[in-house]
């Protein structure tokens, strides 16, 4: 059935400032608190002077180092933890990188905690420090032979790569380096503690309200059952909220100690400094094709970043393995340990820049072989999973090519670098690159109600982050059970309801909506149980109130296909639960074709795009207005990341030090051209009831390389670094 084009649910609160994000409460008896941060990049804590921040009026409290015993750290969400890293500040003396915090200052304004938190003075005993992939010091581990655990994190290996390497007729050998990056999302991140009779409750922005939780029980000794996070919307995620912060801790025990609530908001540049971030990646690929011009071979090698005390795992190849149908693989990954933070996700972690890397290779062997770069891709398309040999659940690049082709008018392309102009001498280039992600899965439990005053209730595991997950789920119900969506109240978010499993990886809307589409099934089968053999043409009202219920209620759980029943015991335990791409039968991703215009000024040799056609196979489209916004937001995020974004690090002492909006510098309205977007809109007859496949991430990936291929075209140049500058055109 298809889906309407319903307005977003929440679109009014938002517009009218109605909507309540963490910093917008404002409890009674409230406090405020701020950090003060470490200043060297690594090193332990000789002394802490913190008599002057205690002398400001107002101040109530300073937390340290020596005032967390038997707390403990909840440990690293992807090491069986919590936390965006296993390193827990105010534990220990030791200081693993630049902007750790090493106090907390909690008073009764935010002026009095920032001032205070401005006077805390430290001593250090200071270390060297090793921030770039290659400086003295970094540590070199082959993911393949450290403790992630295996085969997810092995080596991708299909055929001989490198022995078809050695006879292909034509080759290509690109570096491509990939710059840290930040996330930036509006909202700060923030957290407002209380307690109640031993139990707290946390008001948080965040994807993974579950590991909030569970965690925060881990840190304090203290049963899950007894705390409590509400989540209802986070104003943009994009990886940055996946897992407990490292203040929420101390803001609940300063909650504690104070026995009033305590709010914390994060300064911008706290978080560039102290939360994850895309890390710093190397890529070399190898390219190798036959005399018939088709791609043989290809060899992916990675080095990223890591931190010392944790280590993020890399799945660059996963993906560029399967954007090809090339027999002959071999994807090696490395980490190299530096003193940072940890990194994180970042939207289309991997793949954005791993997809840059390979698709501006391809872009080159197409050209060496002299072949279009749109018939190059399509020739070489895949059958089946290059890695696993299964088929693919939908694979619809040849139709996203096509139509995109056709949309953007790329038959008017002329062939040669430099070869179309504007009057003015404006260069001009067309670029073309695929996308691709995983179709992950997650497992999900729906409860459904409705009442007799025609009132529905959705309680489902999912996070608002202005993705539009609670409009795709009111449009689920609404088409279901035949209702207007505006009927559908939604709570997401909230652990006092169902598990929240982590919000991410484009698995939100392919977990969430096949368990609120099953339990509308079941509702319905409840209603025609209570109904009988009554008149018939009832409203869910009238069936309610002639069988004498105020309500009724039902359950309904999924899982990713090859998931056992035993999986939701994991998502009560506050853990990642997520499948795909490979499944037990088959592999899903889903997919894009990205056409890009370039336009070069003559003279100042500004880089400029006019405009972007992005055609999308996410199969089923449930929201087509929020599946757009997806799209747009994806496209803007690629062109900022290929012309803009860069955290600039500082050798010498640590840190990000363009660590706010004025330095860091993203598009704006007027950097954007046209975006066209279009979707296949064919449903996954395999990987869910519904059909519906990721769609948030893989809007992302490979706007970046159509850029770097169209800056080619316009000018002949190969560019194998992002951000592309003015300088690497004159």
């Amino acid at each position: 059935m298809s889906h309407p084009d319903i307005p977003r649910v929440d679109a009014r609160e938002k517009v009218r400032g109605a909507t309540q994000y963490t910093a917008d409460h404002a409890l009674p008896g409230l406090a405020h608190g701020m950090l003060a941060v470490a200043t060297i990049g690594r090193g332990r804590l000789l002394s802490l002077d913190t008599d002057a921040a205690r002398r400001v009026p107002g101040v109530r409290l300073v937390l340290t180092h020596l005032d967390t015993v038997g707390l403990q750290s909840a440990g690293f969400l992807l090491g069986g933890g919590y936390g965006f890293q296993s390193l827990q500040p105010l534990l220990g003396a030791a200081i693993a990188y630049r902007g750790q915090p090493i106090a907390l200052v909690v008073a009764d304004t935010l002026e009095a905690a920032r001032e205070a938190a401005a006077l805390v003075r430290a001593t250090y005993e200071q270390g060297a420090i090793s921030v770039t992939l290659d400086a003295p010091g970094a540590e070199i581990l082959a993911q393949a032979d450290s403790p992630l655990p295996k085969p997810a994190f092995a080596d991708r290996v299909a055929g001989d790569a490198d022995g078809a390497l050695s006879t292909a007729a034509t080759r290509v050998d690109a570096t491509f380096q990939g710059p840290p990056q930040h996330q930036n999302p509006m909202e700060l991140l923030a957290t407002v503690a209380e307690w109640s009779r031993g139990e707290l409750t946390i008001r948080e922005s965040t994807q993974n309200a579950e590991a909030l939780r569970h965690g925060l029980a881990k840190v304090f000794g203290l049963a899950p059952d007894r705390i409590r996070v509400l989540s209802p919307t986070a104003g943009g995620g994009f990886g940055q909220r996946n897992s407990l912060q490292a203040h929420t801790a101390l803001v609940a025990l300063a909650a504690r100690e104070l026995g009033r609530p305590v709010k914390l908001v994060v300064p911008r540049a706290q978080i560039f400094n102290n939360a994850s971030f895309r890390p710093a990646s190397r890529h070399t690929v190898r390219l190798g094709a036959d005399a018939s011009g088709r791609m043989v071979a290809a060899v992916h090698e990675i080095d990223h970043q890591t931190s010392r005390h944790d280590l993020f795992p890399l799945s660059y190849a996963d993906l560029t393995a399967r954007l090809y149908g090339i027999a002959n693989f071999r994807g090696r990954e490395r980490l190299v340990r530096n003193d940072i933070q940890t990194p994180g996700f970042a939207r289309a972690p991997f793949e954005h820049i791993a997809a840059c890397a390979f698709e501006t290779a391809v872009d080159e062997l197409a050209y060496a072989l002299g072949r279009d770069p749109v018939a190059f891709r399509v020739a070489n398309d895949a059958a089946t999973d290059p890695l696993t040999g299964r088929p693919f659940s939908s694979r619809h690049v040849v139709a996203c090519l096509e139509r995109g082709a056709e949309r953007f008018g790329w038959e008017r392309r002329t062939q040669a670098p430099g070869s179309m102009r504007l009057a003015d001498g404006t260069l001009v280039g067309w670029g073309v690159a695929l996308g691709a992600y995983k179709a992950a899965t997650a497992p999900a439990i729906a409860m459904l109600r409705v009442t007799d005053a025609g009132e529905i209730f959705v309680s489902v595991g999912g996070h608002e982050m202005g993705q539009g997950i609670r409009t795709a789920i009111a449009s689920t119900v609404a088409v279901d059970l035949g209702v207007p969506a505006e009927a559908v109240n939604i709570l997401v978010g909230n652990t006092g309801s169902v598990p929240q499993h982590l919000t991410a990886g484009s698995w939100g809307a392919a977990t969430a909506l096949p368990a609120v589409h099953q339990a509308a099934l079941n509702m319905l089968r409840e209603l025609g149980r209570l109904a009988g053999d009554g008149p018939a043409h009832r409203t869910f009202q009238q069936i309610l109130r002639d069988a004498g219920r105020s309500h009724v209620d039902v359950e309904a759980r999924h899982h990713a296909p090859g998931q056992p029943d035993a999986i939701f015991d994991r998502v009560a335990q506050g853990l990642p639960a997520a499948a795909g791409p490979a499944y037990p039968d088959f592999v899903s991703m889903s997919f894009c074709a990205q056409f890009v215009e370039v336009r070069i000024e003559p003279r100042t040799r500004r880089i400029r795009v006019p405009r972007v056609v992005s055609v999308v196979d996410c199969g089923r489209v449930v929201s087509p207005r929020t599946a757009r916004s997806q799209v747009l937001g994806g496209v803007v995020w690629g062109i900022g990341a290929a012309l803009r974004e860069v955290s600039e690090v500082d050798p010498r002492y640590g840190g990000f030090v363009n660590a706010d909006l004025a330095e860091y510098v993203i598009p704006v309205n007027a950097d954007i051209g046209t975006i066209e977007a279009e979707f296949i809109d064919e449903p996954d007859p395999l990987i869910n009831s519904m059909g519906v496949k990721g769609l948030g991430e893989v809007v992302m990936v490979g706007v970046a390389p159509a850029i770097v291929n169209a800056i080619h075209h316009a000018t002949g140049r190969r560019l194998r670094h992002l951000p592309v500058r003015v300088e690497d055109v004159l």
